[in-house]
C-alpha cells in the first residue's frame, strides 16, 4: 500500500525589502512521505525568496504555486506559470543531476535552485562545468545548520513571516527565528 503525502498549511507574510515585495501567501504544502521537514521548510523559504517575481515575471498576473516536486520528476517544486500556462520560474531543491537542470533551463524563463546539505560543495564542483552555460540559472547554498534548525519550525499548521534584506531571509513563527544566510554558487 502506497503511503499518502501529509497535508501541511502555511500563512506566510513575506517582507522582501530588497524587491519592494511586500505580500501574504496562503499556502498548502504536501510533504511526500520521502520528505523530511529540513527540505519541506527549504521549500517554504525558496518560494518567500523568489515570490517577488510574480511581480517581475509576471507584472503580478500569474500563479506561484509549489509543483509535485518529489512526486513526478517532470515538476519542479515551487514554479510560477503566467496565465498563457508558461513557466516562468522553475525552482529546485536539493541537489539535482545535470540532466533535470538542463531540461528546467530550456522550459522556464528563471531557474532557481536551493541546495542545503552539507554535500552541497561538492555537488556543485561536479556538474559545474556541465551548467557553465546556463544564463538563466541560479544556486543558493543555505548552510545545513541553519536548514536544521528551520526544520524545527515545521507544524501541521504554521504562521509565519519572511523578512528579506542583503540576500538574507529572516525566518519567524512567533516563537522562535532563524537567520538564513544564502550563498550564491552560480
Amino acid at each position: 500500500m502506497a503511503l499518502k503525502s501529509t497535508i501541511y498549511k502555511a500563512n506566510l507574510s513575506i517582507a522582501n525589502i530588497d524587491q519592494g515585495y511586500y505580500a501574504e501567501h496562503s499556502l498548502t504544502l504536501a510533504r511526500h512521505p520521502s520528505e523530511t521537514d529540513e527540505r519541506m521548510m527549504v521549500r517554504l523559504v525558496a518560494l518567500a525568496m523568489q515570490a517577488h517575481q510574480l511581480q517581475l515575471l509576471c507584472n503580478g498576473d500569474g500563479v506561484l504555486a509549489f509543483g509535485a516536486g518529489l512526486s513526478d520528476a517532470n515538476e519542479p517544486d515551487v514554479w510560477l506559470k503566467d496565465f498563457t500556462d508558461q513557466i516562468q520560474m522553475w525552482i529546485e531543491i536539493g541537489q539535482p543531476e545535470e540532466r533535470p537542470i538542463l531540461k528546467a533551463s530550456g522550459k522556464a524563463t528563471k531557474v532557481f535552485i536551493y541546495a542545503y546539505h552539507h554535500s552541497s560543495g561538492i555537488w556543485f564542483k561536479g556538474i559545474e562545468n556541465k551548467i557553465s552555460r546556463l544564463k538563466n540559472l541560479e544556486i543558493y547554498q543555505i548552510p545545513s545548520e541553519q536548514s536544521l534548525e528551520l526544520a524545527l519550525m515545521a507544524q501541521r499548521s504554521m504562521q509565519l513571516q519572511a523578512t528579506i534584506q542583503e540576500n538574507t531571509c529572516l525566518m519567524s513563527d512567533g516563537q522562535k527565528s532563524v537567520e538564513i544566510i544564502f550563498e550564491r554558487l552560480f
